[in-house]
């Protein structure tokens, strides 16, 4: 039987300047190579540090500020993100991301995005913490829900 808990897995960084942060991992020795960022006309937009020696452990990934209005309806036209992080957490299923968003908003806590079935292909919803910490609920990803990314 697995844990149904949700399982930290992810720290996400909202940059003012994609290119200084990368530059700045890079610097410090994380493993960022140029085919882990993504980016648009207008940019690098995400970027994912590989884990060193191939060790489960959480994620670290790199959003600039208009890719993270595009997955966090909560933070669309907000200019105050610069250095904002979300704190993922894996659930085991689509309906998981579902049952525990409307437990935890109807306990009081905002909602910044709804659930939605996101282009990377997992179920989505963000919560706020009551310090204002943005904390991401996602499913495990599947092919078969995968869409293209939006125009940033």
């Amino acid at each position: 039987m697995t844990d149904p808990r949700p399982l930290f897995n992810q720290l996400n960084i909202v940059c003012g300047d994609m290119a200084a942060s990368i530059e700045f991992y890079r610097c410090l020795g994380a493993s960022l190579p140029d085919e882990n960022v993504w980016g648009t006309a207008t940019g690098a937009h995400h970027a994912s540090v590989l884990d060193a020696g191939g060790q489960a452990g959480p994620e670290l990934d790199l959003d600039s500020m208009a890719f993270a209005a595009r997955w966090n309806a909560g933070w669309r036209g907000r200019e105050d993100l610069k250095g904002r992080v979300v704190v993922g957490f894996g659930v085991a299923s689509r309906e998981e991301v579902d049952r525990l968003h409307d437990k935890m908003t109807g306990a009081g806590y905002r909602s910044l995005q709804q659930p939605y079935d996101a282009f990377w292909g997992a179920r989505y919803a963000v919560i706020e913490d009551p310090d204002g910490i943005a904390v991401g609920l996602m499913s495990p990803r599947s092919a078969d829900k995968r869409s293209e990314p939006p125009e940033v």
